[in-house]
């Protein structure tokens, strides 16, 4: 794959990560805002701090044009991201297409990025976790995903290199069950850092990590799927085909 492919590869990826952020924006809007507030209007009625001064970003702000500008950022910048492992597995992963190729990647994605480590520590609305500790929690759901990764791959290597004794089937199987028992053996040991405070609504907390997980659902769903088309008419063009009078006269006797 030479150059100029990788790079309209990587431009139609970027275009594909900004249409599923847009989707993902609007999501989030209508269904992510409403457990937010009420997380807020809960850290309001029980902080025992006044809070004086003016907002620096008003409220309304933060759910519509920061959360616009974060979300389609982050759709563009995965986008990017995953139109160059795209072009890494295309064709090393096994004998597959582009679309399927896509498509994987993005589960890939989804599965490695995000749901292993939100299954360790799983999406927190505000008033959720002690503000002394977001450090380290930060740190804690960083290493995760870069575990989860590192195991990914180290799955992927396994599966090819059973393949070839075992099958394609068997040896998938295998690696997919080793993944999952080391990553259930690094959440048993690795430190919780769920802290939910005592009356915090657990309706509210449930919808916001519905709302978390629908968000990423949506943007790497939509990646997968819109960037295998555009990838196919990259790598397979389709061959033009003649009008109906210019075939016509094309394949009339001289």
């Amino acid at each position: 794959m030479n150059s100029t492919i990788v790079r309209t590869l990587l431009v139609r990826g970027m275009l594909a990560g900004l249409c599923a952020g847009v989707l993902a924006f609007v999501f989030a809007y209508l269904v992510g805002e409403g457990p937010v507030d009420a997380a807020i209007a809960f850290e309001e009625a029980n902080s025992h701090h006044a809070h004086g001064g003016e907002e620096l970003v008003t409220r309304s702000m933060q759910s519509t044009a920061g959360l616009a500008t974060g979300v389609l950022v982050f759709g563009v910048a995965v986008g990017g991201i995953a139109a160059l492992a795209f072009c890494f597995a295309l064709g090393r992963v096994g004998r597959f297409g582009p679309r399927a190729t896509a498509a994987l990647t993005a589960l890939a994605a989804f599965l490695t990025l995000y749901l292993v480590p939100t299954l360790k520590y799983p999406a927190q609305p505000p008033a959720v976790g002690n503000p002394d500790t977001i450090g380290q929690r930060t740190a804690l759901y960083f290493l995760m995903i870069a575990l989860s990764v590192l195991l990914g791959i180290a799955a992927v290597l396994l599966g090819r290199r059973l393949a070839p004794a075992w099958g394609n089937w068997n040896a998938s199987i295998a690696a997919g069950a080793a993944f999952a028992a080391v990553v259930t053996v690094a959440m048993v040991f690795l430190p919780s850092g769920d802290n939910v405070p005592e009356g915090f609504p657990a309706t509210d907390l449930w919808e916001f990590r519905m709302a978390s997980l629908g968000v990423q659902v949506i943007l790497w769903a939509t990646l997968g799927l819109l960037f295998g088309h555009l990838a196919e008419r990259v790598l397979e063009p389709r061959p033009a085909t003649a009008t109906p009078g210019r075939g016509a006269e094309l394949s009339a006797p001289a």
